[in-house]
């Protein structure tokens, strides 16, 4: 005879503040440093889902932030003049218009957008290309700007926002080609990793934006990282367990909002607990009596 229970487990909840758009953050490296966006959404999935995610084209992120820094030895170069003082004498003037506003690391990240179409107009592969090219850009800019606050003055967020831009964009052509030669290996790899996290003995694997995350078998410990720059989580493990074997997949969807008292909402979608400081995942397993 068979029974049916309910076993909850611990789960931190990821806030998303609502306001102003968040830069991109690198340097998590419980998450394998992966670039990530607070408007990300990422999931924790298990089971056949997650296997799905399981090939190069979600590997592009997570290569692109391991290689970055191998390809750091051989992609040296230092930023232009001409890149420096035109950066700055453009970020003085938009700083000037309302300096509280201005943010080193997004302003040094918005010099990506173009100058990554640029070297990346004629490759095979663009998608592959543009995340090898803004993973640089990421980097330089989280480094540079790591050291200045949002009270500095235009000129301190300025020297270092541009010195961030600047230096990444004289290495692009180094590092898109670097990266490049590398890449195979690491898609092979990584799938290694996500085929061990999306098993039955793997903690499950961190998804974001159709993307996986290589938490390295840290998955609290990325999760935490996400959640610390406010990141929105979705998804409910549901599983089943029959003489010693089991199966699950990942479904459903949560959020979690911290309103301005610090008192949480919940969201709806599989079996879902909402605590105050983290979701519970409920799964649904059987065995014997």
């Amino acid at each position: 005879m068979k029974k049916a229970f309910l076993k909850t487990f611990a789960l931190p909840a990821f806030f998303f503040v609502f306001g102003a758009a968040r830069p991109a953050h690198a340097g998590l490296s419980a998450c394998g440093d992966i670039n990530v966006e607070a408007s990300s959404t990422c999931e924790v999935q298990t089971g056949v889902s997650c296997s799905a995610n399981c090939t190069p084209v979600h590997f592009e992120a997570a290569c692109s932030a391991e290689l970055d820094v191998s390809c750091q030895g051989e992609c040296s170069a230092s930023a232009s003049l001409d890149c420096s003082a035109s950066c700055q004498a453009d970020c003085q003037a938009t700083c000037m218009v309302d300096p509280p506003k201005l943010d080193c690391t997004a302003q040094c990240n918005a010099q990506a957008d173009a100058e990554c179409s640029g070297q990346c107009s004629s490759s095979a592969n663009k998608s592959q290309c543009q995340a090898a090219c803004k993973a640089s850009f990421s980097a330089d800019c989280s480094a540079s700007c790591k050291a200045t606050p949002g009270s500095a003055n235009c000129q301190a967020k300025c020297q270092a926002s541009c010195q961030g831009s600047c230096h990444a964009q004289a290495n692009a052509s180094c590092q898109i080609n670097c990266q490049t030669k590398a890449y195979a290996g690491c898609t092979a790899n990584l799938q290694g990793h996500c085929d061990v996290d999306c098993s039955s003995t793997g903690d499950g694997a961190v998804i974001c934006n159709n993307q996986y995350v290589d938490h390295g078998g840290n998955l609290q410990s990325c999760i935490d990282a996400l959640k610390a720059i406010n990141v929105t989580v979705s998804g409910s493990a549901q599983g089943s367990c029959t003489n010693g074997t089991c199966q699950g997949t990942a479904e459903g969807s949560a959020s979690c909002a911290l309103s301005p008292n610090g008192a949480s909402s919940s969201g709806t979608g599989g079996a879902l607990v909402a605590l105050t400081l983290g979701l519970g995942f409920v799964t649904r397993r059987r065995r014997r009596a």
